[in-house]
């Protein structure tokens, strides 16, 4: 056993019972000149929780030590540097210390993705349509190629190291339709010991014949993707109808007993992403009082489901994804690509939990920092604001408690796990040169939330194993 120590800035997000959890180090008020030689957890800053009722506090340390066990793959404890290195110093009878020195660097937890589809990595970027036509002339075409093993196993290879390299650790994907879609997702993710989602995608109407899957069968290869995946390691199923249209009632209601039987099972699908996606979903089942009454009806709505976009919802949508405690996933730059609409994110936090997500392939960019930074941009086109403090919350913790998975991953609490991402901020010329203009770590943290991608992560750490190294080191 060999106790890891990375030394760098170190910041997360604390709940309220993180906070009293933690051992005082020394705590100060951001008023402070010293302030960037001490542990500040700022009361002051204001942040929109997922948990309704839940205070979150950004807990920064200029010079601080995060301290991994090698063997466990979780995180011990964290702090000021002096003193951890003080506390875990190489004595007789202790376990041997290894030191990274990152002191010019910032560590996160890694970024957490709530939707994206892993087979749309080969077409994402294709010209011209709104989000049904874009499914039937590319989106439906790439994913029948997925009946092939090698193409499924290759693209799930390339699609996690593409993840990694973007400081994603987590992430809820979407498949096919083909079951040996989601066996490939999940065989590359066991052996990169990445905690990921998935599970296969179920059609039976309105998508290319080779791609629907009769409700019966596809419920059995659901259960069949449990019965060998679920909570293996650290993989989670998710059962996952497409949306509304491409399932017809006899599937969704099947999807809903499925997922009753379980309370631990994911359950992900779309939801009023397009204003011509309601107006079939209204169609096709003309006795629902709308998009979100159907999902209901079939029990597809719980705390453990999430839906993706939410864009155009009617107050009683909002208060039945309150009551049910459904969570929505904000997806901004498929948004703008498809031109389905602007999100609201203040307003939906107020009634449900939102995480923030890529979507690709409709969305642009496997960065969770790009995401961010077109999340600010929809925001701004409502006179909302999004702060870099709301944003990377959003996309470590906040979005881990949206999956209800803030118990293993999320922040530095000691005995979670260890996935964590080291960041230069300093990564291009242009960053480099802005940086030495900011004041604030807060305006620190907004440049890189506007101009940070790929090229700032210097190294991902996947439960205390090093899966990604930057070709700079």
């Amino acid at each position: 056993m060999t106790l890891h120590i990375y030394q760098a800035r170190l910041l997360h997000y604390l709940t309220e019972s993180d906070r009293t959890e933690r051992t005082p180090s020394k705590i100060a008020n951001t008023n402070q000149p010293d302030h960037a030689q001490v542990s500040t957890i700022d009361h002051s800053t204001m942040l929109l929780p997922v948990i309704a009722g839940e205070r979150i506090y950004p807990e920064y340390i200029a010079d601080g030590a995060l301290v991994v066990d090698d063997v466990t793959g979780r995180i011990v404890e964290y702090g000021h540097s002096e003193t951890i290195l003080s506390t875990y110093a190489n004595t007789e009878g202790r376990p041997a210390v290894k030191v990274h020195d990152y002191r010019d660097k910032l560590i996160m937890p890694g970024f957490i993705d709530t939707h994206v589809h892993y087979p749309q990595i080969d077409m994402i970027a294709a010209y011209g349509e709104q989000l049904l036509d874009w499914l039937n002339n590319y989106t439906f075409v790439t994913e029948a190629n997925f009946a092939d093993p090698k193409v499924a196993h290759d693209t799930a290879q390339f699609f996690l190291d593409q993840l990694l390299a973007n400081g994603t650790t987590s992430a809820m994907v979407f498949s096919t339709s083909h079951p040996l879609s989601a066996e490939a997702f999940f065989a590359e993710s066991h052996r990169l010991n990445t905690r990921m989602i998935t599970g296969n995608v179920l059609m039976d109407q309105n998508a290319p014949e080779q791609l629907c899957i009769p409700a019966e069968q596809s419920i059995r290869d659901t259960q069949d993707i449990i019965d060998n995946w679920h909570e293996r390691g650290r993989q989670h199923v998710a059962i996952t109808p497409r949306f509304a249209i491409t399932s017809t009632p006899k599937q969704l209601r099947l999807a809903g007993e499925l997922y009753a039987s379980y309370d631990s099972v994911y359950l992900q699908t779309h939801l009023a992403e397009n204003r011509d996606e309601v107006a079939f979903v209204q169609q096709l089942y003309p006795n629902h009082k709308g998009y979100l009454d159907v999902y209901d009806d079939m029990g597809l709505l719980g705390r453990r489901t999430t839906l993706a976009h939410g864009i155009y919802l009617e107050t009683s949508e909002y208060e039945r994804l309150r009551v049910t405690g459904t969570q929505i996933s904000h997806c901004p730059t498929s948004n703008l690509f498809l031109g389905s609409g602007l999100f609201d994110l203040p307003k939906t936090l107020s009634y449900t939990g939102v995480s923030i997500a890529t979507d690709v392939g409709a969305g642009t960019s496997l960065s969770m920092l790009t995401t961010l930074s077109e999340a600010y941009k929809v925001q701004q086109l409502q006179s909302n604001q999004l702060s870099a403090h709301q944003g990377l919350y959003q996309i470590t913790l906040g979005n881990a408690q949206s999956l209800l998975l803030d118990d293993k991953i999320g922040n530095f609490m000691p005995n979670k796990e260890a996935d964590f991402v080291i960041i230069d901020m300093g990564a291009t010329e242009l960053m480099e040169r802005r940086m030495a203009q900011t004041k604030t770590l807060e305006e620190q943290l907004f440049v890189l939330m506007m101009l940070g991608d790929d090229r700032v992560i210097e190294q991902t750490v996947v439960a205390g194993v090093s899966r990604y190294c930057s070709a700079a080191l």
